[in-house]
């Protein structure tokens, strides 16, 4: 194949591929740094537990203190233990859309198979705002997108219209929707076509979600459970709601603690109880308190994961 700039390379990834459990993967750190080491055994667990894809370098794996050497770092060491097993989708967002570029092109020249992109922080854009933005980072790349709104975070709300008018843009495939409301995906199904992926970012909403018309979860709790994670997202795919339920209601203690503070601190010392990593975060992120521990400890032992 021909050297191609960066946007003019086709999309090789399979967009089915999108779909099912994918935890919004935690990023370990050791004296300070990142633990690459205990990142890559991390990544393994989750493909041998039936992951069905991987968020290196999101929210929850506090992407607003990596620098960009760590981000390449992450990206790579996931994209080299996935070898392809699963898809690899780069959290490549920024408030500062050259930032994004930036960071999006470069996790595709590491060989990620898609971009998650978050709306810009802090900024506080207004929708035609938010519309060039992606729009810019799009033109940039030929990596699928997935936007990724999270209101509650970011200050601001990417509403459904102009979701719409980012699906015409052929490499935005979907989103991730971690606004916790359910009709979104139905507003969104009929506004920009039913061939838009739509995944949760919201794991205590995931079930409503996916009987809306969701294909899966950018998932907290699937860091700490990613097999029941998995089986709940096929009993989804399978229309087996029954199951699902029951998987849903057995989790549902996590879902919960895990935001008991800010994450990610919850879901790393939950992490940490696996011996899967360090519970440390950066800061600004505080250490979790003790009684917030005493409560993750239980969830995880209801849940069935600790003695």
């Amino acid at each position: 194949m021909p050297n191609l700039p960066l946007n003019e390379a086709p999309m090789t990834l399979d967009l089915a591929r999108l779909h099912g459990s994918i935890p919004a993967l935690l990023t370990p750190f050791r004296d300070g740094r990142v633990d690459i080491k205990a990142f890559e055994s991390f990544v393994e667990w989750q493909i041998a537990e039936g992951t069905h894809g991987l968020v290196p370098c999101g929210t929850t794996g506090e992407s607003p203190t990596l620098s960009d050497d760590e981000f390449a770092a992450l990206v790579g060491a996931a994209v080299k233990v996935a070898k392809g097993r699963v898809p690899v989708i780069a959290g490549t967002g920024s408030n500062s859309t050259s930032h994004a570029i930036e960071l999006t092109q470069l996790a595709q020249k590491l060989g990620a198979d898609a971009a998650l992109i978050v709306t810009p922080y802090y900024n506080r854009p207004t929708q035609d705002g938010l519309y060039l933005h992606f729009r810019a980072i799009a033109e940039a790349t030929r990596l699928p997108i997935l936007l990724y709104n999270v209101p509650k975070r970011t200050s601001v709300d990417l509403s459904v219209d102009t979701v719409a008018r980012l699906a015409k843009i052929s490499n935005i495939v979907g989103i991730k929707d971690a606004s916790a409301d359910v009709s979104r995906v139905t507003q969104q199904r009929q506004a920009s076509g039913a061939k838009f992926i739509q995944i949760s970012g919201e794991d205590g909403t995931a079930l409503g979600f996916n009987a809306h018309g969701g294909v899966g979860c950018i998932s907290v709790t699937a860091n700490v459970a990613p097999r029941l994670c998995s089986e709940f997202q096929i009993a989804c795919a399978k229309g087996d709601y029954a199951t699902a339920r029951e998987l849903h209601e057995r989790l549902m203690p996590l879902h919960d603690t895990l935001f008991c503070e800010t994450s990610p601190a919850p879901v790393k010392y939950a992490a940490s109880l696996l011996g899967r990593c360090e519970e440390t975060c950066r800061l600004p992120l505080a250490p979790l308190s003790e009684a917030s521990k005493a409560r993750v400890r239980a969830a995880m032992t209801k849940v069935g994961l600790l003695n």
